[in-house]
């Protein structure tokens, strides 16, 4: 027999767990990781002042994309983000897509596709207790602290490849390793280190979804034949 049961810190868990990997899939996903310097159109990596009267313009990267401005025709500009990766992208050069970001996308896929099941088992647990003999919640919270330590490490092989020849061109030649140079950090970069914060959170809150939904409350709720059961 099917039991729904809810309560509020099950409630805030499953919503925690969506609004986690929402975060971050919205942080992978943006082209505004690092945003360079303001430049005039048509200068790719030159921090020279623009001369009054000259349109400018502000690029943007992010682990696999860019935001740029294109030449179509005669003095015409357009603005342009898309993804700077040429076929499967692992087999271009380092300058182009440093390996550090090859394997800062590979941990992040990992961990999407771990917070993707927690986020199924989230919505699961309000009428499914279990899993393989084992608490869903336990399974989910488990599974959670794993993706989290997939995103940490991801967070550190993003700054190693602030290196390269491409974000030279956005920052400037004293662009290092964990130094940007004349970049800044755009919101996607903080969206993932709270992205991040929130999985652990969830993590932690699924010990706490797991003694409300067995409580003696419910328990007693479920003795008196409801099969919808919502307590505090």
């Amino acid at each position: 027999m099917c039991y729904v049961i809810v309560t509020c810190r099950s409630l805030l868990w499953t919503l925690l767990t969506l609004i986690a990997a929402l975060t971050i899939v919205a942080a992978l996903i943006s082209p505004y990781w690092l945003i360079g310097f303001t430049r005039p159109v048509g200068l790719a990596s030159s921090n020279n002042t623009a001369p009054e009267g000259i349109e400018t313009y502000t690029p943007s990267a992010g682990i696999y994309n860019r935001c740029t401005k294109l030449h179509r025709y005669g003095a015409k500009y357009t603005d342009n983000c898309a993804s700077f990766i040429v076929g499967a992208g692992f087999d271009m050069p380092d300058d182009d897509f440093s390996n550090f970001w090859k394997a800062c996308i590979f941990m992040y896929g990992i961990a999407v596709a771990l917070l993707t099941f927690t986020v199924i088992t989230s919505v699961l647990s309000l009428c499914v207790r279990s899993m393989c003999k084992k608490s869903i919640f336990t399974i989910s919270g488990l599974i959670q602290s794993i993706a989290g330590l997939f995103l940490i490490v991801a967070m550190f092989l993003y700054p190693a490849g602030w290196g390269s020849l491409r974000v030279r061109k956005l920052c400037g030649n004293n662009a290092s390793p964990y130094g940007i140079d004349e970049c800044s950090l755009g919101w996607a970069f903080y969206a993932s280190i709270i992205g991040t914060l929130l999985v652990f959170a969830s993590a932690v809150l699924s010990i706490q979804a797991e003694r409300a939904t067995s409580s003696d409350k419910v328990e007693a709720e479920i003795l008196d034949g409801k099969y919808l059961v919502c307590v505090l």
